[in-house]
């Protein structure tokens, strides 16, 4: 039966098939060709199916094709990495799942997570490992975000006792991880660090063991959560998490404030930050004080000599 999607992927097929030439994929050249592209039965042959089948498929009359099937069709007429996942959605209604590919930290990443010196933001690979923050982020979490159990915000929610102390809800966003790292398992069952992080929770995590072994499986892309910092008390903060789109399976996390309070306690801690490293980040305004400070012996430095208009005196 035709429907709209056979009818897309033979349309697809055929001009994938136009764009190429014998030599293009190894074939020798017989005889004058009256359409451009390969012939359907070139097309049959490199990827090792039936001619009248793959005559079907562009008519929109075959069957659905497996997955085997569309990826030998896609190197036979040599797709790339978008339009090899283009032919699962339009032929399947789903991708493949590609392996990430390790890419460093681009700069325009960097001096994004930077131009927000009042949100806290992270960059994390698909193994959850944090890649990056900002002054903002170390701010609230400490200056060893990033470092140590901290490496990865799964490692740091369950093996940091001060990361506990501070999530209010920590039993929720915990198990939000934990169905999150199962979910991303499934996707990757053979990435080493992630099986890693997982034996390493399990063994030495209660609750983790026991959230894994029900077969948790949830991912949230935003939401809200409450935070205790032993400086600025509590903060209500929502957060978000913005995915690349490069293959590398990095993921911006941003938080902002829920409300005005939590505006001030970010604020507060930055200027904090500042003072305490001495270098750039968030300064308080100046007060009048500030302004006009006292010189030794008590007296307030006086300032300049109003200017007098011409012709008076």
């Amino acid at each position: 039966m035709r429907t709209g999607r056979n009818e897309a992927l033979g349309q697809f097929l055929r001009a994938m098939r136009a764009r190429l030439r014998p030599d293009d994929v190894g074939l020798p050249v017989q005889g004058r060709r009256r359409t451009p592209g390969l012939r359907r039965q070139e097309v049959a042959q490199l990827a090792a199916v039936s001619v009248e089948w793959y005559v079907r498929l562009e008519q929109g009359r075959a069957s659905e094709p497996g997955t085997a099937v569309l990826d030998a069709l896609a190197q036979a007429l040599r797709l790339s990495s978008a339009e090899r996942r283009h032919l699962h959605v339009i032929a399947r209604g789903e991708a493949p799942v590609p392996r990430p590919v390790c890419l460093p930290v681009s700069e325009s990443l960097r001096a994004l997570m930077d131009g927000m010196p009042l949100l806290p933001a992270y960059l994390v690979d698909f193994r959850f490992d944090v890649l990056a923050h900002n002054s903002a982020a170390a701010a609230l979490f400490g200056e060893d975000f990033g470092s140590g159990v901290a490496d990865n915000v799964a490692r740091m929610l369950f093996l940091s006792p001060r990361m506990r102390e501070m999530q209010l809800d920590w039993a929720r966003v915990a198990r939000e991880t934990v169905g999150n790292l199962r979910a991303t398992l499934a996707r990757h069952p053979d990435e080493p660090r992630l099986l890693e992080v997982i034996e390493e929770l399990r063994a030495t995590g209660a609750e983790f063991a026991l959230w894994w072994d029900d077969h948790t499986v949830r991912q949230r892309a935003h939401g809200s959560k409450r935070i205790r910092h032993p400086s600025v008390g509590e903060l209500t903060v929502h957060y978000d998490t913005l995915a690349t789109l490069d293959g590398a399976g990095q993921c911006l996390i941003v938080l902002t404030p829920a409300d005005t309070a939590a505006e001030r306690c970010l604020r507060r801690l930055m200027v904090d930050r500042a003072g305490t490293l001495g270098g750039p980040g968030l300064h308080p305004l100046p007060t009048v004080q500030a302004r006009h400070p006292e010189v030794p012996g008590g007296s307030a430095r006086p300032g300049p000599a109003p200017r007098r208009r011409p012709g008076r005196r």
